[in-house]
């Protein structure tokens, strides 16, 4: 596909006609999105050629989106009315099979450490030079997704695939090192839109957005370079999502006219129904999948919102929730075997560990926590692992570098692990807490007014929260609230007048210094009451929170 001539923005920004991508009907983009910086505009990234990609994305697959996400809803009401989720009789076969992926590229083999973060210029840069082996610019959960942020993240991604991205701020001068780590994409889940940006006066999905933009400008860019399109893809709940991936691949590849397998993907296991159709998510993206990976965070999420009807499921406090309760290493032992005996990577999860200045005590016992987190997934067979300041690169790189023989542990193949469905939904033991209680609070206050304001990744309590840490606060606060057994470790109910009484007092503790950020604050405060006290629980805090930016 050759893009056509530059034309100017403001010509069709906010209402472009363009070529119907094979179908009768004229196509029609409508953009709504506001542009914060003076003077900018994102006439490089809004090509007439690149929207027309788009709107072929979206007419060829958004109807089958919104019928895979009406059978999320589906499961979602049968796990409510008591079914527990577990592996698939239908699709015994795959499971039994002895297949494999297509394979992985070259310069994907060593994966040892990975550093994540929002696809911001300045992180770009620091996180591509931060020694790490992959960098993953996260359009999902790390960014708040004004227009203005995902649009300039287009933008710096663009920069960065050709080394011409620099930035000068505060004094400094940031340019990419002659050798950085291996740039994967994250776009946002299929449960999001673009609001954006519609066709015919509907929404289009963000996930087809990020995807579009990013593979229509810079595919044929990095296949010149001599290497891949690759991503990570979040949230997928079950194979037939894999398999729509899989369908929006192979179209662009034929759009573009490459090779099968230009696009390498690896998907985020971090939805429990996911975890019971680890095979099949491989095995229907076995052209275009390189690996799963331990997405914990969102994960615990998950078990929390797959099980909000079961008042015999509440969970411990978040810090109480780690990778040595018996479900979630489970879940890490079983991604390992499934993927090393398919050939795919078994990455494991994120560090959310930032340097803690000031307190050399503290900083050494959480990189301790650190090394024994990380010790322990090089030793089960991990290929690698995440963290998301560069600071933890060295500490990481250390374990892995001492652990692994090669460049990764696909030899590692786990046949003495045996994980059964009640495994993997067993449920762990640990106290509530009234502390538990009001850091949830916190988490969720200070996350959701930092989204508001336009970011996405925010260090609280020296951990580099995202939306996935956030969304666990908020549902553990109402899964204490409407199940009995919400019940602290000295007696207390957890109940809503309890709850509501903590964001009042942090509140009027972050309004004393809210310099600029009362509104925000008072914002966050409402949709997290709304949240919490509400007879339904939300599936994501994203949605509405993105109707409010």
């Amino acid at each position: 596909m050759q893009q056509l001539p530059q034309e100017d923005v403001a010509s069709y920004l906010r209402q472009a006609r363009l070529p119907s991508a094979g179908f009768d009907e004229a196509g029609r983009i409508e953009i709504h999105g506001e542009i914060h910086e003076k003077g900018r505009a994102y006439d490089d990234v809004l090509t007439p050629a690149a929207l027309e990609f788009v709107l072929s994305l979206h007419r060829n697959f958004t109807p089958r989106l919104r019928k895979l996400l009406e059978a999320r809803q589906e499961r979602q009401f049968e796990f409510d009315a008591g079914l527990l989720p577990g592996f698939d009789s239908t699709t015994a076969e795959i499971r039994r099979g002895q297949w494999k992926i297509a394979g992985v590229p070259a310069d994907l083999l060593d994966r040892r450490v990975e550093i994540t973060g929002p696809a911001e210029r300045k992180m770009i840069i620091n996180a591509l030079n931060s020694g790490a082996k992959v960098f993953m610019a996260d359009l999902e959960d790390s960014l708040s997704p004004t227009f203005d942020n995902v649009m300039s993240a287009q933008r710096d991604l663009r920069d960065a695939v050709r080394h011409e991205i620099s930035l000068t701020s505060g004094g400094k001068h940031y340019t990419l090192n002659e050798t950085t780590a291996q740039l994967i994409v994250r776009p946002r889940g299929l449960h999001l839109s673009e609001k954006h940006m519609k066709v015919d006066g509907e929404v289009i999905p963000a996930a087809l957005v990020d995807f579009g933009l990013y593979a229509f400008h810079n595919l044929n860019e990095r296949l010149a370079r001599g290497t891949g399109l690759y991503l990570y893809l979040p949230k997928i709940e079950h194979w037939h999502e894999a398999d729509w991936w899989a369908s929006v691949f192979r179209f662009t590849e034929d759009t573009f006219k490459v090779e099968r397998g230009s696009i390498k993907a690896t998907v985020l296991i971090e939805t429990l129904p996911a975890v019971f159709q680890m095979d099949e998510i491989l095995f229907a993206l076995r052209e275009y999948i390189v690996g799963l990976n331990c997405g914990r965070w969102d994960y615990i999420f998950s078990f929390i919102k797959t099980f909000r009807a079961h008042a015999d499921r509440v969970l411990p406090d978040r810090a109480q929730v780690g990778m040595t309760q018996p479900f979630l290493r489970a879940y890490s032992q079983l991604l390992i075997q499934t993927c090393h005996k398919r050939g795919a990577f078994a990455m494991g999860g994120m560090a959310a560990q930032i340097p803690i200045k000031g307190d050399a005590a503290a900083n050494a016992r959480a990189l301790d926590a650190v090394r024994n987190d990380k010790q322990r997934e090089a030793d089960d067979g991990h290929d690698g692992t995440w963290v998301a300041h560069p600071a933890l690169v060295p500490v990481a790189m250390e374990i892995f570098d001492k652990k692994l023989r090669g460049a990764n542990q696909l030899d590692v193949l786990c046949d003495d692990v045996n994980v059964s469905a009640d495994d993997l939904i067993a449920q762990p033991e640990g106290d509530i807490t009234l502390d538990g209680v009001c850091g949830n609070v916190k988490v969720a206050l200070d996350y959701l007014a930092a989204w508001f304001a336009g970011r996405g990744c925010v260090p609280l309590n020296h951990l580099m929260e995202d939306a996935a840490t956030a969304e666990i606060a908020r549902t553990q606060l109402w899964q204490w609230i409407h199940h009995p057994s919400g019940v602290c470790r000295l007696g207390h109910r957890i109940t809503a007048s309890l709850v509501d009484g903590y964001i009042d007092h942090v509140l009027r503790e972050r309004l004393k210094n809210a310099d600029g950020t009362a509104e925000h604050y008072e914002d966050a405060a409402a949709l997290l009451r709304e949240l919490v006290f509400n007879d339904e629980l939300a599936d994501f805090l994203t949605l509405p929170a993105y109707e409010q930016i």
